[in-house]
């Protein structure tokens, strides 16, 4: 039996038009850029984490401004950890894509850090940004869709807006299994519109290390 790598597991002749695409307008979406087979296995771990229970209600903000509003979002997620070999793949594949955006783009991207996300029937998230410029370390966004057999009517793409212009939206995406989108955190304001059936994704951050004094600036 061959022995994948990560490269294995994305667009590969893709890479290219995400780079310019980060930086002539903020943000890149593709289908099928990650491996489907990889997707739906990670689709099914992330069914049998919300059976177990291992789900926690998703939040806004960071460390000791973290609050739960529902009227913003309405996820649960589970960070990834690395348990399965379905996550440590994945994580090898959003490893390589630090790699070659750091090499293109010379971005200083330090660490990916991500979690599942799963919205019920009904569920959303208002508009916002991901970081604030200047305030955070988290400097390209990243989002995977995990869900098989999405139809148009249930709804819950996400909203892409224009960084200038934020009344103005620039892509609507539909979460189909293996799209893969990315955006800069601090620049492209989004949301999530209501889902009509259970939503699945991975949410990820690229991020750049700001410690101080010999301490490594934690994730989340």
């Amino acid at each position: 039996m061959s022995r994948h790598t990560a490269a294995d597991y994305l667009d590969i002749a893709a890479l290219p038009a995400l780079m310019e695409a980060l930086v002539t307008q903020g943000w890149f979406v593709a289908e099928e850029f990650l491996d489907a087979s990889l997707c739906r296995t990670l689709h099914a771990e992330l069914h049998g984490l919300e059976e177990q229970a291992a789900l926690e209600v998703a939040g806004i903000g960071r460390g000791q401004a973290h609050r739960i509003k529902r009227e913003v979002r309405g996820d649960a997620i589970h960070w990834l950890d690395r348990e399965s070999r379905a996550q440590r793949q994945y994580l090898a594949v959003m490893a390589l894509l630090q790699q070659e955006i750091n090499r293109a783009l010379y971005l200083g991207l330090f660490e990916f850090e991500a979690h599942f996300a799963l919205y019920p029937p009904g569920a959303f998230y208002k508009k916002h940004l991901d970081s604030f410029r200047g305030r955070s370390n988290r400097v390209v966004s990243s989002v995977t869709y995990l869900n098989p057999a999405w139809s148009h009517d249930h709804g819950g793409e996400m909203v892409l807006f224009d960084p200038d212009v934020p009344e103005r939206e620039v892509a609507r995406v539909s979460p189909r299994l293996a799209t893969f989108v990315c955006f800069l955190a601090d620049r492209i304001p989004h949301e999530v519109l209501p889902t009509q059936a259970p939503r699945a994704s991975i949410a990820g951050w690229f991020r750049r290390n700001t410690s101080l004094n010999g301490f490594v600036d934690p994730a989340r």
